[in-house]
């Protein structure tokens, strides 16, 4: 089996530098599809039907990116699909789906379509398969998603999808309202894609979004998850603002609109609590666990929230609450376990890199209490909430984060032991030394550890064991 080339992508543009914009019809935009996926639309016509690649490897294409998927639509129906090709997998054959495997490769094709009745504010009673791909397109939530090429016709844009690009704009295809009530979960994937391609939400988009929010309440908390997942990864996290601003997060994150009502009148502080979460999230590093722990950071400040005489805001312990509150929020949102440890770690020990100035022995403590692979990402999450503060005093706080970080790659390189897991002393080695097996020894360890943080030269096997002597 013979594949070709790479895919690339050439658009010729007019005179005035942008792309042509029709109704639908052929364009002069070629995108090479690649070899596989080519070879699979091919097949399809050579048997006599029509096949496409739709949706986001056609966006993402238009876009300059490269798609981690292509997926294919076609007149041909399961059946004649899996006909066509030696190996194939019954993904969704309910719904017109079947998986083509060529070189272990997956490509998902699908059966034009027309969705019925959505019940369940989800998904489709059922589905009828229909010869017209105008149909299949028409059923598809956002312009930009609802685009179909190949080589014969070029690209199929019938919605207008390709100037929404130029424009910048997340539009749903026809009425909104309609898009919205068959599937709510659109209503966060609208938000979504705004926040990954930095586009504008179009108004009557926004208004359907947010008259159609206490929809989401039908939708998974697994889906939810994801979606805020990749909202919060994405170049601009703090479009969030947009689902507080449209009435969205009140019903999967109540706890971001208390935070956004929240003030901070305090000179280490420009915005209310909510703004500062949204702006460090922009200053930290795209990883999901860094993220998300910048989004709960200060989740908690509005319930600790106290004033003094002179109106001066204080959130006395905040931390310990945001990380608890971040759990709870993390469980609803049904989280796996090491992603949530983590997070809540971050957020309960955010504060310990942004106090006071340290020495060597303060920061073989810090590291002994938050783990060693927390501790490496907290001057990270320092960083951010610094910068998402007023000016008030931040070189000098920057400079105490550095001032950490350094003496934490000093403790490292000099391999100073910070856990029982470096400590010289084993509990077997006690026990070989004549120790009965039982709690005494954990606390022993325990006891040789904490001199071993005070001292770490002490770190000598010989030395402890003569030191475990003296708790015998």
């Amino acid at each position: 089996m013979k594949y070709d080339k790479k895919p690339d992508l050439e658009l010729e543009k007019n005179d005035e530098g942008k792309f042509d914009i029709d109704t639908g019809k052929k364009r002069d935009i070629k995108i090479n599809i690649p070899p596989k996926a080519q070879y699979i639309i091919k097949t399809i016509e050579d048997a006599g039907f029509e096949a496409y690649a739709v949706g986001g490897c056609v966006r993402d294409s238009l876009l300059g990116r490269e798609p981690q998927d292509w997926d294919i639509t076609t007149s041909a129906k399961p059946g004649q699909v899996k006909a066509l090709f030696p190996r194939t997998v019954d993904t969704g054959l309910q719904h017109g789906t079947v998986t083509v495997v060529l070189d272990r490769e997956g490509f998902e094709v699908t059966t034009y379509r027309v969705d019925g009745k959505y019940e369940d504010g989800r998904h489709p009673r059922e589905v009828t398969f229909t010869p017209s791909l105008e149909e299949d397109l028409k059923r598809r939530d956002l312009t930009i998603n609802a685009m179909a090429y190949n080589d014969t016709r070029g690209l199929v844009d019938i919605f207008g999808g390709l100037e929404d690009i130029e424009k910048k704009r997340v539009r749903c295809v026809g009425d909104p309202q309609s898009r919205f009530r068959e599937d709510a979960l659109r209503i966060l994937r609208a938000i979504r894609f705004s926040a990954q391609l930095g586009y504008d939400i179009e108004e009557e988009t926004r208004q359907a979004l947010a008259e159609l929010a206490p929809t989401l309440s039908r939708i998974s908390a697994e889906r939810i998850q994801a979606e805020l997942v990749k909202l919060v990864t994405s170049p601009n996290p703090d479009y969030i603002r947009v689902a507080y601003e449209t009435g969205v997060t009140r019903f999967f994150l109540p706890e971001l609109d208390r935070a956004m009502e929240t003030p901070q009148n305090h000179p280490h502080h420009c915005y209310n609590v909510g703004e500062h979460i949204l702006h460090s999230l922009k200053t930290v590093r795209a990883d999901k666990v860094l993220r998300l722990a910048m989004l709960f950071h200060d989740i908690g400040k509005p319930e600790t929230m106290t004033a003094d005489q002179e109106g001066i805001t204080h959130f006395h312990g905040h931390a310990q609450v945001s990380a608890d509150m971040a759990g709870e929020i993390m469980r609803r949102l049904k989280f796996d376990n090491d992603t949530m440890n983590r997070v809540c770690r971050l957020v309960l020990y955010h504060d310990y890199c942004n106090g006071a100035v340290p020495d060597m022995r303060l920061v073989r403590r810090a590291v002994n209490k938050t783990g060693e692979d927390i501790f490496s990402m907290l001057f990270e999450v320092a960083r951010a909430d610094i910068m998402a503060q007023s000016d008030y005093c931040r070189q000098e706080k920057l400079d105490n984060v550095d001032l950490w970080q350094r003496l934490f790659e000093e403790m490292q390189a000099q391999k100073q032991c910070v856990s029982l897991k470096s400590l010289a002393v084993t509990g077997n080695d006690l026990i070989a030394a004549g120790w009965e097996t039982g709690r005494g020894i954990g606390e022993v360890l325990q006891k040789l550890l904490e001199l071993v943080l005070e001292q770490p030269e002490c770190n000598v096997k010989e030395y402890l064991l003569a030191e475990a002597e003296k708790y015998r």
